[in-house]
């Protein structure tokens, strides 16, 4: 596994800073977000540190697969149906951490065009 010893969701996924952990495989750890967005927003990062998404496909984008699976597991246990899952890369289009993580949205009413 490779980590960053500087990056916020490294250290979640470490156990040295707590979250609410939801889920946990092998290659992924999900965790409600400190900052929800809708009734559901729990983010799904890969334990292998990449920077962004577009990095993550790089390596490999069997991981797009294994978050997307986990994404509609999280959102049917927690009653959702339908779920938004984003993807910033970039500062530029709101990405915070730098660590590929996939945002899980649902519970309310979601419009088009996001922003």
């Amino acid at each position: 596994m490779t980590a960053d010893p500087e990056c916020l969701f490294c250290k979640i996924i470490a156990g040295e800073i707590p979250a609410e952990i939801l889920h946990s495989t092998e290659r992924t750890v999900a965790f409600r977000d400190i900052n929800p967005q809708a009734p559901l927003h729990v983010l799904v990062v890969p334990r292998d540190h990449a920077p962004n998404a577009a990095a993550s496909a790089e390596a490999g984008p069997e991981m797009f697969a294994e978050i997307a699976v986990t994404a509609r597991a999280i959102a049917t246990a927690e009653g959702y149906d339908d779920h938004r899952l984003v993807f910033n890369t970039g500062a530029g289009v709101g990405q915070t951490v730098f660590h590929t993580h996939g945002h899980v949205l649902a519970g309310r009413s979601m419009t088009w065009p996001p922003g």
